[in-house]
């Protein structure tokens, strides 16, 4: 239980249904222990559950935050929530419970788990929220202990849930923000948390020509426009190369990327396929040509450009609405 609507309304309609219900909220960060999570204690004293706070501050540092900062040393654009979601919540937050006497873990994701022939099967959800790119690295068991409550729910229809059960955070807002990050700025944590003082370099176009100079790598993302500078024409960030120091910047049209590496799949891909493919959580998937390269790595052949292909994302890949795999985005091509 975060403290927000979806987890508080998860807890009220599992308790409706008859199921015995209690909370978890985690400790996850020093600053976290400052302010607390009254939103979440009020909300288990309205629903009479008890709540448990676990610190797991040590391991969120080194499996998401490390992950994290590591990601930006290298020039990559990390999705922290996919790595927290596969070791954190579903990882050491199900062993937690389990060890309490769980059964099942149940949290306010938007997406669906159907069984089928003795496998888990993640689906994404009909709702416009739908989550499953960020919980596409679950494996069977953690898929065999987890329930979506909120699956075929808007959020409009899970805000009419939070009011019906007077719970407190009813009219709370989404956070849209890193949730270890303060005020989303993680060029300031990066260099309070990791002392990271990412050096000025080059701005060079497609043919390595300096146009420029960058204020540091960390500062800069795929498909960027802003902040660059003028140069005649709008310019977009289409490599950032960590070992040269060096951001290139194209016109517009050059940001747009066809052929990709995807490695560290969570499932193989063992033979050539066409799936849908999935680059970044507000993308629209589309079909693509899938080419094994090794038992973790595939090339990516889109059948349409899409802009912003960008190394550390993730790309999931799905049949009609089912999660087939997925992996890192790589900085090779």
């Amino acid at each position: 239980m975060s403290g927000g609507v979806d987890s508080s309304v998860v807890a009220a309609v599992l308790l409706e249904k008859g199921y015995d219900v209690e909370g978890i909220t985690l400790l996850l960060t020093d600053a976290q222990k400052e302010y607390g999570n009254s939103d979440a204690q009020a909300v288990a004293d309205v629903l009479g559950i008890p709540l448990h706070m676990i610190d797991i501050r040590k391991e969120f540092s080194e499996k998401v935050i490390s992950y994290f900062v590591s990601e930006y040393r290298q020039g990559r654009t990390p999705n922290p929530c996919v790595v927290c979601n596969q070791t954190i919540k579903f990882g050491l937050m199900l062993d937690k419970a389990i060890e309490m006497g769980a059964d099942y873990i149940a949290t306010g994701h938007y997406a669906k788990i159907e069984e089928k022939e003795g496998r888990f099967l993640l689906k994404a959800a009909d709702s416009a929220k739908d989550q499953s790119y960020f919980l596409y690295r679950l494996n069977q068991n953690q898929l065999s202990h987890i329930m979506f409550p909120l699956a075929d729910m808007e959020k409009t229809d899970t805000r009419e849930l939070a009011r019906k059960f007077n719970l407190p955070v009813a009219e709370k807002s989404d956070s849209q923000e890193i949730c270890f990050v303060p005020n989303d700025d993680y060029v300031s944590f990066l260099k309070d948390y990791a002392n990271i003082t990412s050096l000025p370099g080059d701005f060079v176009n497609l043919e390595g020509k300096k146009i420029g100079e960058h204020k540091g790598i960390i500062n800069y993302t795929i498909g960027q426009r802003k902040g660059l500078g003028a140069f005649g024409e709008p310019m977009f960030v289409t490599k950032i190369d960590a070992k040269t120091n060096e951001v290139v910047l194209a016109p517009k049209g050059y940001q747009q990327g066809k052929e990709f590496i995807v490695e560290n799949l969570c499932e193989p891909i063992k033979e050539e396929t066409v799936l849908d493919v999935k680059i970044r959580y507000r993308a629209s998937k589309v079909p693509a040509t899938v080419i094994p390269i090794s038992e973790d790595t595939v090339k990516v052949v889109l059948h349409e450009s899409q802009r912003a292909v960008t190394p550390g994302q993730s790309a999931v890949f799905y049949s009609d609405d089912t999660v087939i795999s997925g992996g890192f985005i790589s900085t090779e091509n």
